[in-house]
């Protein structure tokens, strides 16, 4: 489990390559993890896209590192999963809010892979509160019958089983300020990893995974978000980092206090814990009159 340094047009300090060297600098990481797996085990990774430097269209490297670790070193794509942050912010701003012929990058890819296509997993242990259309069903009862799309809807469809199995799309809004780790580091005069993955992420993935006891790996640790879930979770764990800094303030999500702390408790009635994205037509309210640019925004003009 884990999120590798992106391969981003714009270097930052945690050490990313280039998007056109990714592959080669990520083979003898593909490499070792195919050795170490197990046959039945699962290799789940976060990683973000990029843009074409100058010009606003968007790097395939990370569908092309997919790609690489099914054809060269046999792993199975089991499914693609899809990170919405809704708190991201309206970038790149070039293409976003100033010519605005883009629209926000809002979304991580996460592929899991497997040696086989059949990793162990079980969707019983992430599921969701059930929708409120879905609550009306199972309330009113339905009517088997067969959908449009031929799909056959039978009578065990409003079976109540306590929750829903959940999408390929995770909403997580990623808004840290003020956790322990941060603190733990300002308290110690480290800098924190600038791009820590919110610890719900790969909380999903070893739940619905792996079994307790069962031993899990970061390569790419960071801060050890990865780590801090799989002590709570009983997990064998092991984080791996070159950058000593970063492993020195992930200190702070293992002392006493921290690993004592309760765990925050979720209410399913709490209307913050849900995110919801408004249908594109709302204000689908005739043209907006100007005409778009024939040039597609390549000359630079302020659009308010």
């Amino acid at each position: 489990m884990t999120s590798p340094p992106f391969g981003l047009v714009r270097k930052k300090n945690y050490g990313n390559a280039d998007a056109d060297e990714y592959l080669e600098w990520f083979r003898p990481f593909a490499a070792s993890f195919k050795r170490v797996l197990k046959d039945n085990g699962s290799l789940v990774i976060d990683i973000g896209g990029s843009w074409i430097p100058g010009q606003p269209t968007r790097s395939l490297y990370h569908f092309q590192l997919l790609i690489m670790f099914c054809t060269e070193y046999r792993f199975y794509l089991a499914q693609d999963f899809y990170w919405w942050n809704p708190a991201k912010l309206p970038t790149p701003a070039e293409w976003v809010t100033v010519r605005r012929i883009r629209v926000k990058d809002a979304i991580n890819c996460v592929w899991w892979l497997s040696p086989t296509p059949w990793p162990k997993a079980d969707n019983r242990r992430v599921l969701q509160p059930y929708s409120d259309s879905m609550k009306d069903l199972l309330k009113n009862g339905y009517k088997p019958m067969k959908r449009p799309s031929g799909h056959d809807i039978s009578e065990k469809f409003s079976r109540n089983n306590g929750a829903a199995i959940p999408p390929n799309l995770i909403a997580l809004a990623h808004t840290e300020s003020n956790s322990r780790y941060l603190r733990f580091c300002k308290e110690q005069g480290i800098d924190p990893h600038p791009a820590r993955f919110p610890a719900e992420i790969p909380e999903y993935f070893v739940r619905m995974l792996t079994d307790p006891t069962d031993l899990v790996i970061d390569p790419f640790a960071g801060s050890c978000v990865t780590g801090e879930v799989c002590e709570r979770l009983g997990r064998k764990w092991v984080c791996i980092d070159l950058v000593e800094e970063y492993l020195k303030g992930a200190l702070g999500r293992f002392e006493e206090d921290a690993r004592n702390a309760e765990q925050e408790t979720l209410d399913e009635s709490d209307e913050s814990n849900y995110y919801k994205i408004p249908r594109p037509g709302i204000l689908w309210n005739g043209d907006r009159g100007a005409p778009l640019p024939k040039d597609g925004g390549k000359k630079r003009k302020l659009v308010r």
